[in-house]
């Protein structure tokens, strides 16, 4: 199949927004607690296990279109229960990532109220997904160039003065894969063009083939640079502090100026991020439903308002950092599964080969187990719990339609 430059450029730029969230602003600062400096390296390990996952999920979304993201593609290939496993991993992945966006906005756009601030974009975000509001390409090649244009300001900004001598560094090699666990949500975003949505275009194979590279390594390239700057103006233990790294980098950098524009790229990004994550939990409940897993009466403003409520829930109750771990350790999880599911699939329904599935599985599992002990047990047992839910009301469900069957049969012969 024939492409243009202009489908791939199109494509990278639709993905961009819904990897430039909150990694990039505020990622940073628990990743620098943990590994100082060590956090630079260990986005190369975070962005080829982002690789490999990619590649996973455009295979599968080619070979089942119909069906909604990992968790369709799991119950089609390994079963129901991998699959309610994956369904619950993933949402409590989406809640914690929605709340990690939402107080990265509240950080950088509300400070005096970041929590307000943070509610109200998860509101107003799920109120733009219900009245229909999209991503388009067009859109998506705005909220690109803003990003990228401020980025590129505090990059400069950090390498062009000298910094103050920071007051000691933090973190130790030993927690370098750690931080590429934790890092590996500021790629996680790829889906938005690897599994696009239904009734949204797809994208070719030979399109994927060259997109999906370039956005993973753009995107690497950036977080490398900017993760740079604001090491080198702030220092490892100033940075693990800041809950606005970037706006903080510009005040070192006496840059203070140009704080304003990183407010409205903080906005921006945070708006774009938000809306892939909240539609991306939304199609996940929506595929339960549709397997009869949850109540087929469930409408979809209702799962809307499940998903805002989930994320309010997770913002309120778990600081960034942690709320940064969960999400980083349920996705990887999620993404392990994933993996599992697409090394089954046929040889001839590939487009990248069978190692890559099985390199991201055994990574997704590696860094999944090398988060922080708290976020590791806040998600193994929100994993369980999800598991154990989704299956006890597919149980109940099933002995109701039981009964209700048993009753129709006995009701003739009454009469």
């Amino acid at each position: 199949m024939t492409h243009t430059p202009r489908e791939i450029v199109g494509t990278i730029a639709l993905g961009l927004p819904a990897v430039l969230g909150a990694g990039v602003f505020a990622g940073f600062a628990p990743a620098a607690a943990l590994a100082g400096w060590w956090v630079l390296p260990a986005l190369a390990l975070s962005a080829f296990a982002a690789l490999c996952s990619a590649f996973s999920t455009a295979d599968q979304s080619r070979a089942y279109p119909d069906v909604g993201g990992g968790y369709g593609y799991v119950h089609a290939q390994l079963g129901v229960w991998p699959a309610r496993m994956t369904a619950s991993a993933h949402l409590l992945g989406r809640a914690a990532m929605a709340a990690v966006v939402a107080s990265m906005f509240g950080a950088y756009v509300v400070p005096d109220q970041p929590v307000i601030g943070a509610l109200a974009l998860v509101v107003a975000t799920a109120l733009l997904g219900a009245v229909g509001f999209r991503f388009g390409t067009g859109v998506s090649v705005f909220v690109s160039l803003v990003v990228l244009g401020v980025l590129a300001l505090v990059v400069a900004s950090s390498f062009s003065i000298e910094p103050v001598p920071s007051a000691g560094e933090t973190g130790t090699p030993n927690e370098l894969v750690g931080v590429a666990g934790l890092m590996f949500m500021a790629f996680a975003g790829f889906e938005r063009i690897t599994a696009p949505n239904r009734g949204e275009r797809t994208h070719s194979p030979a399109v994927l083939k060259i997109a999906i590279p370039v956005l993973i390594g753009l995107s690497f390239v950036v977080y490398l640079a900017v993760g740079a700057g604001v090491l080198r103006q702030l220092g490892s233990a100033r940075l693990a502090l800041s809950p606005a790294p970037l706006r903080d980098a510009l005040v070192a950098a006496d840059a203070a100026a140009l704080v304003p524009l990183v407010q409205i790229a903080a906005a921006v990004a945070g708006v774009a991020a938000l809306h892939f994550v909240l539609s991306s939990a939304h199609r996940t409940l929506t595929g339960l439903v549709e397997d009869g897993e949850l109540p087929t009466r469930l409408k979809p403003g209702v799962l809307s308002l499940v998903v805002v409520v989930a994320s309010a829930l997770a913002l309120i109750l778990m600081p960034m950092a942690t709320a940064l771990g969960v999400a980083a350790s349920t996705t990887l999880f999620y993404y392990a599964f994933t993996n599992a599911s697409a090394r089954v699939l046929l040889q001839n329904d590939r487009t990248w080969p069978m190692r890559t599935a099985c390199l991201g599985l055994g990574l997704s599992v590696l860094l999944a187990m090398s988060m922080p002990v708290p976020a590791l047990l806040i998600s193994l047992a929100g994993l369980g719990a999800g598991t154990g839910l989704i299956g006890l009301t597919a149980a109940l469900r099933g002995s109701l339609r039981g009964k209700r069957s048993a009753s129709r049969q006995r009701t003739p012969q009454a009469r």
